[in-house]
């Protein structure tokens, strides 16, 4: 008998081909939105397998209600939506999706930082909407990235590959990590900083640091007030690692020249939000692994890390 698995979102046919050999499937598939939380909540309940997203809350009330689920494969590399202890005292495998969005999500990184220094979309606007009537020397004039400083916070997969990046562009790299990455340090020619005097350096704060409970508000208003008044924060890593309202604040107060965000402590993020209205934010709806060919890698290992460990064998990668 083949064990039964839940899909929370409608997910590429050839995917949905490899798990149906294997699988009895049920799926939300009525739109492209998160799946209803009572319908979830009554799926969950005989389920062998869970392949969710990020927008999926996976918490202990919903693990209670599962009484055959054996793993949650969770198609992103964070899990932060998944209670990790809950899974653990029932016994369920938590699997995640590392290492194949690494290079697609630095290059994300490497352009909101372009975008943010060089005022891009601003241009861009101010262009459709008639304002360029001549050339003028201080006319939207932005940040050099080439030769500046950037701080990189949280020095995994996705931090060594935006140093590399940097490397191109002639910059200093600086990273502050929980512990030092010492052959990193000596392959990429970058330097360890504490995070205070990182942020008094830098021209560029990048944070590439997974969401955990020690990482939640890093940067709040009293760090953003140490980074220089010219300087650019770029958040590629989960929204509530920075604190929003202090950094709205900071904003407004010329404490830091410009942000650029791909994360937000509340996704969707609502069209009324405080840095939505500010000129020097870029803003993007979460597409730091945005590209075709990253999804595919991700939806065929979430969906090989569940079907292994349907079979009772090791997933590629497991959490818990």
């Amino acid at each position: 008998m083949k064990p039964t698995v839940y899909i929370t979102r409608r997910i590429p046919a050839e995917i949905l081909e490899i798990i149906k050999k294997e699988c009895d499937i049920r799926m939300w598939d009525e739109s492209d939105t998160p799946v209803p939380r009572e319908l979830l909540e009554k799926e969950i309940a005989n389920v062998d397998g869970l392949f969710c997203l990020l927008t999926e809350t996976v918490d202990r009330n919903l693990l209670e209600k599962a009484k055959n689920l054996k793993v949650v494969s969770n198609m992103a590399v964070g899990y932060n939506n998944i209670e990790i202890e809950a899974a653990k005292e029932k016994g369920i495998t938590v699997t995640n999706t590392p290492g194949v969005l690494t290079e697609t999500t630095a290059d994300l990184t490497f352009a909101l930082m372009m975008a943010t220094a060089r005022r891009l979309i601003e241009s861009s606007d101010y262009l459709r909407e008639g304002h360029w009537k001549t050339w003028s020397p201080m006319q939207l004039t932005g940040q050099d990235i080439h030769g500046a400083t950037l701080g990189i916070i949280g020095m995994g997969r996705i931090g060594a590959s935006l140093a590399k990046r940097a490397s191109g562009f002639d910059m200093k790299v600086l990273y502050y990590n929980r512990s030092r990455k010492y052959q990193i340090e000596q392959d990429l020619n970058i330097k360890f900083m504490e995070l205070n005097e990182l942020l008094k350096e830098s021209d560029f704060v990048c944070i590439m640091t997974p969401y955990s409970p020690e990482t939640i508000n890093l940067i709040g208003y009293r760090e953003l007030t140490l980074m220089k008044k010219s300087s650019i924060l770029i958040n590629t890593a989960r929204g509530g690692i920075v604190n929003e309202d202090d950094l709205y604040r900071a904003l407004k107060d010329g404490e830091i020249w410009a942000a650029g965000l791909d994360v937000f402590e509340q996704e969707p993020v609502s069209k009324h939000h405080s840095l939505l209205s500010l000129p020097n934010v870029v803003t993007l709806p979460h597409i730091g692994s945005a590209s075709i060919k990253t999804r595919m890698k991700m939806a065929e290992l979430a969906a090989q890390n569940m079907l292994l460990a349907l079979k009772k064998k090791t997933p590629h990668h497991v959490v818990v």
